[in-house]
């Protein structure tokens, strides 16, 4: 049985999928801990777009070479490495969370888990509507749509279940910084950084409420990077006389103060509510990999391995484009996304908190 429900997109960092998912899809796939969590549904930006962006005229793709040389066959879907979604395998539930525009998904492919998420979103409705992608609101509506797909195929009380023991993860709020409040005029214009903060949480805020009044009772949430050590980042803000690329350090304390206000409204809405809620911290580990480099293996984590590494990402990463001889030797593959060596690295520092989310959903 095939449903038609749409189009497609790109996603860069699926290692955080594998973080969520849990239904197995062939017998090599095992369950840690046993676990019971049935399907994965997956919202945000390109770190954990599956393709949905290849069904919306936008730039911001990456179904082209050299991005998918990490997948099967080398076949480009969307995404520009195996990242966060990956952790379906580890979970066992699948080895791949496809993106809900697939005219192509199955029953199954529903059942098991989808991914909502659109590159260059962000939870400011203005972000999307800047890029020309799907927006954090509409990937809700968009939920809302598919749960109805599903109580049409199995029924409300099934689709009821499926969705309370459901793993749902967001990973959004880089664009909303960098893309928009500080390259282009238009929030600077009515916010200052911190009241712009207190903008964002609202939307994360009401994102999540609107996931709880769908069924959705276990909810992880990532935060953001050291947004000042992107490459392209390093490169727009960097005047270092003695050609040193460093890291804009003022902007990822602006990162880092957006993560500590997050972890507070999180715990906040944890306590008043039965709903399971994780913070998944990615700033840290990021942070000991651009630090310590030599230490996890890296040569370069200051510009990207495609092209010049300074500014390609996206169409500008494409198939005309040289790519450096050892991308594992590389933090970033493009000015923007981390390599899979990386997300290698970011999958092991947040196992623990997968482990957690297993082993509390069954009690």
């Amino acid at each position: 049985m095939s449903w038609s429900v749409g189009g497609g997109f790109p996603s860069l960092l699926r290692f955080l999928l594998l973080l969520f998912l849990s239904i197995a899809e062939s017998a090599h796939l095992k369950r840690p801990f046993n676990n019971s969590v049935p399907a994965v549904l997956v919202f945000g930006d390109s770190t954990v777009d599956s393709g949905n962006n290849n069904y919306v005229k936008t730039t911001f793709k990456s179904n082209f070479p050299p991005y998918g040389r990490d997948f099967a066959n080398g076949v480009p879907t969307g995404s520009s490495v195996r990242n966060f979604l990956e952790t379906a395998t580890y979970v066992g539930i699948k080895e791949y969370v496809p993106p809900y525009l697939d005219p192509n998904l199955t029953l199954e492919d529903l059942m098991t888990g989808v991914c909502f998420a659109s590159a260059g979103s962000g939870f400011d409705p203005l972000t999307a509507q800047l890029s020309g992608v799907i927006s954090v609101q509409r990937q809700l509506e968009y939920f809302k749509e598919y749960k109805a797909k599903l109580e049409a195929a199995i029924g409300k009380a099934r689709t009821k279940t499926l969705i309370s023991k459901a793993a749902f993860l967001i990973s959004a709020g880089t664009n909303d910084i960098v893309l928009n409040y500080f390259a282009t005029p238009f929030r600077r214009e009515t916010y200052n950084i911190t009241s712009y903060q207190d903008f964002l949480l609202e939307h994360v805020k009401q994102f999540i409420q609107g996931l709880r009044e769908e069924g959705a009772s276990v909810i992880g949430l990532v935060g953001l990077p050291p947004i000042g050590c992107l490459p392209i980042v390093i490169t727009v803000t960097s005047a270092e006389a003695d050609g040193e690329r460093r890291c804009n350090d003022s902007l990822s304390s602006i990162a880092l103060d957006y993560n500590q206000k997050l972890q507070k409204m999180l715990e906040a809405m944890q306590n008043s509510s039965s709903s399971i809620i994780y913070y998944a911290d990615i700033y840290k580990p990021l942070n000991d990999i651009i630090q310590r480099p030599s230490r996890y293996g890296f040569d370069n984590v200051n510009s990207g391995c495609c092209g010049s590494g300074l500014i390609e990402t996206t169409f500008v990463c494409n198939p005309g484009t040289l790519v450096c001889a050892n991308p594992s030797k590389y933090l970033f593959f493009d000015s923007v996304h981390p390599t899979q060596a990386a997300y290698s690295f970011l999958y092991q520092a947040l196992r623990p908190t997968v482990d957690r989310v297993i082993k509390i959903r069954d009690l």
